[in-house]
């Protein structure tokens, strides 16, 4: 495979100041892409971030806002636009959700989730598509969750199947303009967003044992895979969710 060159790309990252999106924004920028760097609340760790790209010799600017608000996704993207000067990738990775039984969840509970995780995606579509060129690209965060049933996972597991069922139509809407729009769905990756699962050391034990890898899927594996589907490579592959689990989905 050739060498992925991103060089005069322009990226809108969403929740960028840690885990996966932090990982994602500085593979971009490695490959050459300008990077808007989305947070709301951590404004040292995204601070981090942008020094460590701009040390390696890229550029990067900082775009603090909720992207689960629809009101600020509209500012959000205009300064993510006027920065970069033009945005070429908008990568969707900022999520949030409750941890607890079906039966315990409150409207409340559903709505925060399902606006940050799946809703986020559309209005960020909506923002950033007039502005994107053919060629242009975009992908969220989903998870294997989606399809499987994880003790106290289902508000997120709700948002993240109707993230996927998002990227379907909107990879069909937009094809006629040369914009993709992809997910991935990746198996156990150990962040601090897992430090909240009560069953977390479990959840790694068995997974390890389970994949056919024995081992889990590391921030760097999902940025591989989000450089590979943002770049000229992947301009046939569109309203997919792609996973990433060492083969461990593929056993029963």
């Amino acid at each position: 495979m050739p060498d992925v060159n991103l060089a005069g790309k322009r990226a809108l990252v969403t929740g960028a100041s840690r885990g996966i999106g932090r990982t994602v924004a500085i593979r971009l920028a490695a490959a050459g892409a300008s990077v808007a760097l989305n947070y709301l609340r951590r404004t040292s760790a995204a601070e981090e971030v942008a020094a460590e790209i701009r040390a390696a010799g890229g550029t990067c600017a900082l775009v603090r806002g909720n992207i689960s608000a629809p009101d600020q996704v509209p500012r959000i993207a205009a300064e993510a636009i006027e920065s970069l000067g033009g945005l070429d990738i908008v990568v969707s990775n900022a999520a949030t959700g409750v941890l607890r039984p079906a039966l315990e969840f409150t409207p409340k509970h559903l709505q925060v989730t399902m606006e940050t995780n799946a809703f986020a995606l559309l209005e960020l579509a909506k923002a950033c598509v007039p502005h994107m060129p053919a060629g242009g690209r975009i992908l969220a965060m989903s998870s294997l969750g989606a399809a499987r049933v994880i003790p106290e996972y289902g508000a997120i597991a709700a948002s993240k199947a109707a993230l996927e069922a998002l990227v379907r139509q909107l990879g069909a809407e937009l094809a006629p303009r040369g914009i993709t729009v992809n997910a991935i769905a990746a198996g156990v990756v150990d962040t601090d967003a897992l430090e909240h699962f009560p069953s977390r050391d479990v959840i790694f034990e068995m997974t390890r044992q389970r994949s056919p890898a024995g081992r889990l899927v590391t921030v760097d594996e999902v940025a591989d895979a989000t450089l590979l589907l943002c770049s000229p490579l992947a301009g046939a592959i569109t309203g997919q969710t792609i996973t990433v689990d060492h083969g461990y989905s593929t056993i029963a």
